[in-house]
């Protein structure tokens, strides 16, 4: 039997995702025994841990291993705040200047890359006598936000002279980490800067989840865990070299059936009539959509499993219902229709669409109600 429990959402509804938390620990002793036990490790719980619930994950992660956590935004940091997680957070994005002063009062450390940051964190000092933490991102290659690595050194000491501060670390993020010529590229960038600057007291972190699983950094005694926390795998190497842990994915997703009928052959199913009934066909429909992350591509090309059994999805998945073929099933109101779970992997769903799983998990978040077990 398991145990449950629910998060604060509204729950009257038919369909549902079960996060497992036992699992989650599971992947996180094993992401932990994948890692030289000299490093510390930082949990990604950014996007509401990808989809899956942040505040309801965080003592789980903790409990498990984890020293620290990695979120998107301020916005993210206080939500684990307002819930009592006390451990370090760190915003991994960048930070509007005129929210500086609330990370600093609860106690997030920010990334630090442009002279505004380090202007922002010193009128915080002078107002309020705290010093802001901060970590300064390195952009070794990804092109998106950081220090470039030709300016860095010059950078990093200026935060480390400043009075104002309290420096924690400096990090960067693997752009191609399937491509080990592109991340040595990064890698070297990432140890000339590390090289040439005073890291006594830091936290030195370039490895994400799939860096981790391919390569070794000595100029790091940090790596971030992000999408393997939630038993998914990123795009790896196809070179075998690679420290695999064993996952388990965390989320299913079901919905209960709210309407069975009968459609006559030559009779179409949903808009547009992408779907033809041959022969008469029994219809299930379950109150879930695209409005709730399942999206619309995936039409006529998924499947549920009910009662043990694979069904089809057929006709257009609308905003709020799809339907599926029961044929030869015995079916009632109520029965629940699986559509992701351990063995129905969001992987399937991703390489129809020709996405990455992190995209659709997600999604899976905009209103559909969460029950955790164990």
């Amino acid at each position: 039997m398991k145990n449950v429990r629910q998060s604060n959402v509204n729950i009257h509804r038919d369909s549902w995702v079960e996060i497992n938390l036992e699992n989650l620990a599971y992947n996180m002793r094993n992401i932990r025994k994948n890692t030289p036990s000299s490093m510390k490790l930082l949990a990604v719980v950014k996007a509401d841990a990808y989809g899956h619930g942040a505040v309801m994950l965080a003592p789980t992660l903790l409990a498990s291993g984890a020293d620290m956590l990695g979120v998107a935004s301020i916005d993210e940091g206080l939500d684990l705040r307002q819930a009592k997680i006390g451990c370090e957070i760190l915003v991994l994005g960048a930070v509007p200047v005129w929210a500086v002063e609330s990370a600093a009062k609860e106690d997030i450390s920010i990334s630090v890359f442009i002279p505004e940051h380090l202007q922002a964190c010193r009128q915080v000092f002078e107002r309020t006598g705290i010093k802001p933490k901060v970590h300064v991102k390195l952009d070794t290659g990804m092109n998106r936000i950081g220090v470039s690595a030709d300016s860095a050194v010059e950078f990093i000491n200026e935060v480390r002279n400043a009075d104002y501060l309290n420096f924690q670390g400096v990090f960067t993020h693997l752009a191609n980490a399937e491509s080990r010529e592109k991340t040595k590229v990064q890698i070297d960038r990432w140890n000339n800067v590390i090289s040439q600057i005073n890291t006594d007291g830091l936290l030195l972190h370039i490895l994400n989840t799939a860096g981790a699983m391919c390569y070794d950094v000595p100029n790091s005694n940090m790596c971030r865990a992000g999408i393997a926390l939630y038993g998914l795998y990123p795009d790896l190497p196809q070179d075998g070299n690679i420290r695999k842990p064993d996952l388990k994915p965390l989320l299913s997703l079901k919905a209960r059936i709210v309407n069975i009928h009968e459609a006559k052959d030559g009779e179409g199913v949903s808009y547009g009539h992408t779907f033809i009934a041959h022969g008469t066909r029994k219809i299930a429909t379950v109150p879930l959509g695209y409005a709730d992350g399942v999206p619309r591509g995936l039409s006529n090309k998924i499947s549920g499993i009910l009662n043990g059994k694979k069904v089809p999805q057929v006709g257009n998945i609308t905003m709020d219902q799809m339907m599926f073929d029961i044929t030869g099933i015995e079916a009632t109101l109520g029965d629940v229709i699986t559509l992701l779970d351990e063995d129905n992997s969001i992987d399937e769903w991703a390489k129809i669409l020709g996405t990455i799983n992190y995209e659709l998990t997600c999604r899976l978040k905009v209103r559909l109600p969460r029950v955790y077990t164990r």
